[in-house]
């Protein structure tokens, strides 16, 4: 089977399979779609690993009791500008976009709100919930703790998540979005063999094997993925293990929940997030800020280029350029997606080809394979 062939579709096409697949699943047309907006949003960004292909790995969440179709988001404590969310383990996306939905309404309010979940599951890409508040004129922050897979500066055992940090601001022609793990590179980019500078063995050393990396980590057998910044301070690692620091402080620490070492045992996702809203006019004139932010933007934008470069890009640019060329001509995703998603199709009793038409993807080597 080729893996690695793409074939594209259009966005309506993969929204209705979505649609319909998770209100398969047991949830309700409302949360379908936020579901569904989280997951085709990162498909039109180009992160096709936190795209539609999740679809599979959420059923199989869902059929273990990890992720609870029927949970509900609980506010646990609560003040003007401050709330901690226990998701009861229910789906990250729904979580997530209640606490965000809640921290930017504190934010009108006080000009600030911050919200802290635990017990949640995978929330998807942590830059969709950042762009909420910037969409209400706001400054949004998200971040989100996970399995452990970072070693800290000088270690030799995975104990902090790849923990992402989004920060959106709202800004013309392109807000400002930047959205990063603080690990060098996430769990789902190791492929033979990896570069210099990726990841460690169980002793706490570079290696270049990406099969016995993962083996380590799903076994916590010692090693995992660098910091940001690699193994060593002199070129920064001590600031991607800070800054996954941060992200697990909002997340698991203020919401007295699950810390990433400890996350994904026992049945159980214990995953946490964190979010902040901050309102602009809280510091002046909210337009007049967005617009010096823009000016700024476009300095950088115009500021000279290095040998061989033509453009610079600011953050949240290319996510912009991308959304346009997929609307043009599809999404592209892999046939490997395709062969799970034939499968899920004819499990839950889908017609494939209602959504996809003659299109075939290779015949899959079992149900549902993949890691899970």
């Amino acid at each position: 089977m080729n893996e690695n062939k793409v074939v594209k579709f259009s966005y309506e096409q993969l929204d209705r399979l979505c649609m319909d697949a998770f209100q398969k699943f047991g949830f309700n047309a409302k949360q379908a779609a936020i579901i569904t907006d989280v997951l085709l949003t990162a498909d039109m960004y180009g992160i096709q690993s936190h795209g539609m292909q999740r679809m599979v790995r959420y059923y199989k969440g869902i059929q273990k009791g990890t992720m609870k179709v029927d949970a509900k988001p609980e506010i646990v404590f609560e003040t003007p500008v401050s709330a901690v969310v226990d998701g009861h383990d229910g789906m990250g996306q729904l979580n997530g976009h209640f606490a965000m939905e809640l921290a930017i309404a504190k934010a009108k309010k006080a000009g600030v709100g911050i919200v802290s979940v635990r017990n949640s599951n995978h929330y998807g890409i942590a830059g969709y919930y950042a762009k909420m508040a910037a969409k209400e004129g706001m400054l949004g922050f998200s971040c989100t703790n996970s399995e452990a897979i970072m070693v800290p500066t000088f270690g030799r055992q995975a104990m902090i998540g790849s923990n992402p940090q989004a920060w959106c601001v709202p800004a013309r022609p392109y807000d400002f979005l930047f959205d990063a793990s603080t690990t060098v590179v996430t769990r789902g980019k190791l492929d033979q063999p990896l570069p210099d500078g990726w990841a460690l063995d169980a002793q706490g050393e570079p290696t270049n094997d990406a099969a016995m990396v993962l083996d380590n980590i799903v076994h916590k057998n010692g090693g995992g993925i660098m910091p940001l910044g690699g193994n060593t301070e002199t070129l920064g690692s001590h600031k991607g293990y800070g800054n996954g620091m941060v992200a697990e402080i909002f997340s698991s620490i203020l919401s007295m929940g699950t810390t990433s070492e400890s996350t994904m045992q026992n049945g159980k996702s214990g995953i946490c997030h964190g979010f902040m809203a901050i309102n602009l006019n809280a510091f002046g004139d909210g337009e007049a800020i967005s617009q010096h932010l823009s000016e700024y933007l476009q300095k950088l934008r115009d500021s000279a280029k290095a040998n061989g470069h033509d453009k610079i890009y600011t953050h949240g640019e290319k996510e912009i350029l991308a959304m346009a060329d997929r609307k043009a001509n599809g999404i592209p995703v892999i046939d490997k997606t395709m062969t799970e998603v034939k499968d899920l199709c004819d499990y839950l009793d889908l017609d494939f080809a209602d959504y996809f038409g003659e299109y075939q993807p290779p015949k899959a080597e079992g149900m549902f394979v993949g890691n899970y």
